[in-house]
């Protein structure tokens, strides 16, 4: 998986700049910190719709 680094991105929780790398598996986009390893993720918004209110996304099943 390929990796794109955000360029003046500032990590929220070390503060560290220029270490968030954006990945995106099953249309869902994940930013992660190189540096203490904190993770962001955001689901593409069909994603999103098939997410019952209090479930978390593990995987997108696509036949």
């Amino acid at each position: 998986m390929k990796k794109r680094f955000i360029a003046g991105a500032v990590c929220p929780k070390c503060q560290a700049m220029d270490t968030m790398a954006l990945t995106k598996e099953n249309d869902v986009e994940t930013v992660t910190c190189v540096n203490c390893g904190e993770q962001m993720t955001q689901p593409e918004e069909q994603v999103e719709k098939a997410t019952r209110q209090h479930e978390q996304v593990i995987g997108v099943f696509k036949p």
